[in-house]
């Protein structure tokens, strides 16, 4: 993660977003880049910074990527430099930087020439043991053009020159550590796999003409008229040929799917892992009623993240919903604000408060707390407003431990959380009163086998750095 993102985000005070990643085959003649540029606009919201996609025709491989959003790098003339008559495979990424800065260089996806042809690849998350297999691999001579842990995967692939592509990539999963999803394409096949634990998601769908589907959610399946089949499970690589759909178990361990996609990363009208997302916000709400009640006038989310815990607090509480905060839907993350004051100002720039607020006493609702900065200003706005009391209650536990799975938590000595008690994150936050839900809590709300939750726990189910890495990771992030 740069520091020009760290500065001038306007999420700056929540979890980043990791990436998106598409893939689409078909047999048919379809127009694979138009329908994998909507499948990466459905995915947006799971990175902002760069966009791109590689389309074969299984002779030709053409690859665009930029700095941007999705709409920004595929204008006409690039979206169509990237048509291909007679296109078979085509796969897409949106990114966050996780490891790798942000630079055009690292945008996705990558692509390499090896013996078994032109290779491109997109990755959702980390690879946990990437430093060290990538010092071990200059050591024995191997090249690389990035910085982020995408192209060890690739180089791992293109090392195994006797085994075919679906075997290589078998190996290379077994070699590296972590939470990840991919999607890989040769000239004539799309490959999917997903980590062991099923950290990161992946889902497979199908359009009636028959072209196959993967993609991070579900939202992008149905943005270009395909039904979800069923989720990549975790450890399994699965690959997509003129002869349909195959899989390989690779290696499968307890599944432990990262919470925050239910509580913040996946979009409302997405179902992973079998569980609705929607559903399970609304759920953490009214655990979180349950767990930490309070006498007030009205529940009030901050949007929109905060929207479907709000409507499951106001359920299981009685007290009413409403919107007490205006979320102006044209403050994007280009917004420059070089100085405090100026971030300040954003804030109310993306938010403000409505009549709703006044003489009442308000349970203000949110996701999460990373650094509190953006919780404070929310806070004041209210009061300013009107609100005679302001009780914040957050549907995740405290934000403690950063992640090496993907997704930008800060260091962890900018976690609030990791060095305040909750009494001192109120008086931080200059709420009457603030609480968290339970990490039982939220197990309860989610469901499901397994849970992700190392930056509430510190317990990584799918590895950690070398220690003498983290460092470095942290300046990479």
């Amino acid at each position: 993660m740069s520091e020009h993102f760290h500065e001038h985000d306007l999420n700056f005070d929540k979890p980043r977003e990791e990436c998106g990643v598409f893939g689409i085959y078909s047999a048919q003649p379809n127009d694979l880049a138009w329908l994998t540029y909507l499948g990466l606009f459905a995915l947006q919201h799971r990175g902002q910074e760069a966009a791109g996609m590689c389309v074969s025709d299984g002779d030709r491989f053409h690859v665009e990527k930029d700095l941007g959003l999705v709409t920004q790098v595929f204008d006409e003339r690039r979206l169509d430099s990237v048509r291909l008559a007679g296109a078979q495979v085509s796969i897409g990424h949106v990114r966050y930087s996780t490891t790798g800065s942000n630079l055009r260089f690292n945008a996705q996806p990558l692509t390499t020439r090896t013996n078994k042809g032109i290779l491109g690849m997109a990755h959702n998350g980390n690879f946990v043991n990437a430093l060290e297999v990538r010092r071990e691999m200059l050591e024995e001579g191997a090249l690389f053009a990035t910085t982020n842990d995408s192209e060890v995967m690739l180089n791992l692939i293109a090392r195994e020159s006797r085994m075919d592509l679906v075997e290589a990539t078998a190996a290379a999963m077994q070699r590296l550590r972590g939470g990840y999803a991919c999607v890989l394409m040769s000239r004539s096949q799309l490959l999917g796999f997903r980590d062991p634990h099923g950290v990161r998601p992946l889902v497979i769908g199908q359009r009636e003409d028959g072209a196959w589907v993967l993609a991070s959610e579900p939202c992008a399946l149905y943005a270009i008229g395909a039904r979800l089949i069923r989720d990549v499970a975790p450890g399994e690589l699965v690959w997509i040929d003129r002869e349909g759909l195959h899989s390989l178990m690779v290696e499968a361990r307890q599944p432990t799917p990262c919470s925050f996609e239910w509580i913040y990363f996946a979009r409302s009208d997405s179902q992973l892992d079998g569980i609705d997302t929607h559903e399970s916000r609304i759920r953490m709400g009214q655990q979180l009623a349950r767990e930490k009640p309070v006498e007030a006038d009205i529940v009030v989310p901050v949007p929109d993240s905060g929207i479907g815990a709000a409507i499951g607090y106001a359920r299981e509480s009685g007290i009413p919903f409403d919107y007490g905060l205006y979320k102006n839907p044209y403050a994007g993350r280009t917004f420059i604000a070089p100085t405090q004051e100026a971030r300040e100002l954003k804030v109310k720039m993306k938010l403000s408060p409505t009549s709703a607020v006044r003489g009442k006493r308000v349970v203000l609702v949110d996701d999460s707390i990373v650094r509190g900065t953006t919780s404070r200003q929310i806070v004041n706005l209210l009061r300013d407003a009107g609100a005679t009391e302001v009780h914040f209650r957050v549907s995740s536990p405290p934000i403690t431990h950063p992640c090496f799975y993907g997704i930008d938590t800060a260091a962890r000595k900018e976690l609030v959380a990791s060095t305040h008690s909750v009494d001192e994150i109120r008086d931080l936050i200059g709420a009457d009163t603030l609480a968290f839900i339970s990490e039982q809590g939220l197990r309860k709300a989610i469901g499901g086998p397994g849970l992700c939750s190392a930056c509430f726990t510190g317990d990584y189910p799918a590895g950690t750095p070398l220690l003498n890495d983290v460092d470095k990771l942290a300046l990479e992030v």
